[in-house]
C-alpha cells in the first residue's frame, strides 16, 4: 500500500511538473508577440537583480563572471520546478489546494512583471496566460491521475482489467501535456532568440575626425597576453539584462531634456548625419577585481556629446547627466567630466571626448553593448559613463536625483584607478628555469600609463618594458623578462601614471568606487 501511495504521490508531482512546464511554455510564446520583458522567467529574473544586495551581486559578477544570468535563470527554473511538484501533489489531494497554488504562481509573476521599470499592462499577458493554460493542463493531468488510480477505502490501486484503457488515456493526455509545454516553449524561445533589429543593415559614415594609426610595437603580440585591441566578440559584457532590448534604428530617438534652454530629440538619422569622432578608449567596469578580466579597449565612433550637451544650452546649477536606457536603467555622469573634454577639432593632450557612439572597431555597435547607441566616458568606470542602449538624457543635479547604482551604495564620482594586470605566466602555471616572459596590461584611463614594475618574492622592483602607448585613454602592454630559478614563486605588479603617482598596495573591493591593490600570481619554476 506505501508502495502504491508512493507512486500516486509521483504521478501528481509530475502532473504539477508538467502544468508548469505548460504555463511557461506558453508563457514564452505569448511573449514572443507582447515583448520579452513580459516572460515571467525573465521578469522575476531581472526583479531578483533588482532586489539583490550589491555584496551578493558581486560575489555573483566575481565567481560566475559571463555565467551569472545563465546560474540565476537555472535557479529560478529548479525553485520553479520544485514549486509545480509541490502544486501537483497538493492537487491529486484537491484540486483547489493546485489551483490556488497556479493563483500564487501567476501573482509573483505579474508582481515581478509590474516592478520592472517601463512595463504596461501588456506585459503582465504571457504570465495570465501560462497561468491559464497550466490550469487546463492541471486539471485534465489530475482527472487522468484519478483515472489510472482508483479509491477503495482510501487505498490507491492500480486500476486493472477494462480500467487499463484509461491507464493509456491517461499517459496520453501527459503526452500531450509535455508535447503543448516543449512545441510552445521552443517556439517562443526561437521567435525571441531572433532580434528584431541587425547592427549589420547599418552602414555608417566615415568619421570627420580619424582617430591616430595604431603605433607600431602597441602590441607586442606575446601568447597569452591581452591584445591591444578587444575583439568585438571577446568585450567583456556587465549589466541587468536577461533580454538584451531591441531597439530599430528607424525609431529610436535620443531625448535631452531637464536643466537645459531648449529640449532636443535626436534620431539616429539624424546623428548619423553630424561629425563623428573616431577614439581609442579603454573602459573598465566597476566590478572588476584587481586583476580581473572586465575591462578593454576598442576603436569608438560617435558625436561628442559635449557639442549635443551645448546645442541643448545646459542650465546654470546643473552638474550631473542622468541617463535613461530603453531598459530601465539609469546612469549619472558629472557634467564637468563631459564638457572638460578636449576643444571640437580632435583629441589633445587632455585624452579624447565623451561620446555618444554608434560604431566600435569599424562596425556598428553589437547588440549587446548598446546598439544602436550608447555613451562612452573616457576616465569614469562603466557605471557612472557608459549607457548602452541610451534614449534619454536629463540635465539635474545629483542632490535632486539618484541613478541606479548610486542608489545601492556606489560612489556618484568614480574615475578609473590606476591599475596592473598580469597575464602571462598563468596563475599556477609551471615554467622552465631561466629566461621567462613576465607580461600583462595597464590602465589609467585619461592620465595614462608612465611606468610599470615588476616584484619576484618581495624582492625589489624592477622596471618593465613598455610598449608603445596609443594614447592616454588606452591601456598600456608591459613585459619584463624574469631570470627564473627553480622552486615556488610568486610575482607582483604596480603601475604608475603620468602624475606620478604609484597605484596603492592596498586592497579595497569594487564598492564603492572600485577595486584596488596589486596584482600577484603564483607560479612553479622547474
Amino acid at each position: 500500500m506505501a508502495a502504491m501511495n508512493f507512486i500516486r504521490e509521483a504521478a501528481g508531482a509530475l502532473a504539477g511538473l508538467l502544468a508548469g512546464a505548460v504555463a511557461l511554455g506558453v508563457a514564452e510564446l505569448t511573449a514572443a508577440v507582447t515583448g520579452a520583458r513580459g516572460a515571467p522567467v525573465v521578469a522575476v529574473g531581472e526583479a531578483a537583480i533588482n532586489l539583490t544586495p550589491v555584496p551578493v551581486k558581486e560575489f555573483a559578477i566575481t565567481h560566475f563572471g559571463t555565467h551569472d544570468k545563465l546560474a540565476l535563470v537555472t535557479g529560478i527554473l529548479v525553485l520553479l520546478a520544485g514549486f509545480a511538484a509541490v502544486i501537483g501533489l497538493l492537487a491529486v489531494r484537491r484540486l483547489a489546494l493546485g489551483l490556488a497554488g497556479l493563483g500564487a504562481f501567476a501573482a509573483v509573476g505579474v508582481a515581478a512583471v509590474t516592478s520592472l521599470p517601463g512595463t504596461s499592462v501588456v506585459d503582465v499577458v504571457p504570465t495570465l496566460a501560462g497561468a491559464a493554460a497550466a490550469a487546463v493542463a492541471m486539471f485534465a493531468l489530475v482527472r487522468a491521475v484519478r483515472m489510472a488510480w482508483k479509491e477503495s477505502g482510501g487505498v490507491a490501486e492500480v486500476a486493472t482489467g477494462m480500467d487499463r484503457r484509461r491507464l493509456l488515456i491517461s499517459g496520453a493526455i501527459g503526452v500531450g501535456a509535455a508535447v503543448v509545454a516543449a512545441g510552445a516553449g521552443g517556439l517562443g524561445s526561437a521567435l525571441l532568440g531572433r532580434s528584431g533589429v541587425s547592427p549589420g543593415q547599418v552602414r555608417l559614415p566615415a568619421p570627420a575626425i580619424r582617430a591616430a594609426r595604431v603605433p607600431s610595437g602597441a602590441d607586442l603580440r606575446l601568447a597569452g597576453l591581452t591584445p591591444y585591441v578587444t575583439p568585438n566578440a571577446g568585450f567583456y559584457r556587465v549589466d541587468t539584462d536577461l533580454v538584451l532590448p531591441q531597439l530599430s534604428p528607424q525609431t529610436w530617438t535620443l531625448k535631452i531634456d531637464g536643466m537645459v534652454g531648449r529640449e532636443l530629440e535626436i534620431s539616429f538619422a539624424d546623428l548619423l548625419r553630424m561629425p563623428l569622432t573616431e577614439a581609442d578608449i579603454t573602459l573598465v567596469c566597476v566590478s572588476n577585481e584587481v586583476g580581473g578580466t572586465y575591462n578593454g579597449n576598442a576603436r569608438w565612433l560617435g558625436v561628442p556629446l559635449a557639442g549635443l550637451l551645448r546645442r541643448a544650452g545646459v542650465r546654470a546649477g546643473a552638474d550631473q547627466v542622468l541617463s535613461s536606457a530603453a531598459d530601465g536603467m539609469t546612469i549619472s555622469t558629472p557634467v564637468e567630466t563631459i564638457m572638460d573634454g578636449p576643444p571640437p577639432g580632435g583629441p589633445s593632450s587632455n585624452g579624447h571626448p565623451a561620446l555618444l557612439a554608434v560604431g566600435m572597431n569599424g562596425q556598428p555597435l553589437p547588440v549587446a553593448h548598446g546598439f544602436p547607441a550608447r555613451m562612452i566616458v573616457p576616465g569614469l568606470y562603466g557605471y557612472v559613463s557608459a549607457t548602452k542602449w541610451v534614449t534619454r538624457l536629463t540635465l539635474t543635479t545629483f542632490a535632486r536625483q539618484r541613478a541606479y547604482w548610486t542608489q545601492r551604495g556606489y560612489a556618484d564620482h568614480a574615475p578609473i584607478k590606476t591599475e596592473s594586470r598580469i597575464d602571462v605566466p598563468r596563475p599556477l602555471a609551471q615554467v622552465k628555469a631561466g629566461q621567462v616572459t613576465v607580461a600583462g596590461v595597464a590602465w589609467a584611463p585619461h592620465t595614462g600609463i608612465a611606468a610599470v614594475e615588476v616584484s619576484a618574492d618581495d624582492g625589489p622592483w624592477h622596471q618593465a618594458r613598455l610598449a608603445a602607448s596609443g594614447g592616454i585613454d588606452t591601456w598600456r602592454q608591459w613585459r619584463w623578462d624574469w631570470d627564473a630559478s627553480p622552486g615556488l614563486h610568486r610575482l607582483r605588479v604596480r603601475a604608475t601614471d603620468q602624475t606620478g603617482a604609484t597605484q596603492t598596495p592596498m586592497r579595497a573591493g569594487p564598492v564603492p568606487n572600485g577595486a584596488s591593490g596589486w596584482d600577484s600570481t603564483v607560479v612553479t619554476v622547474t
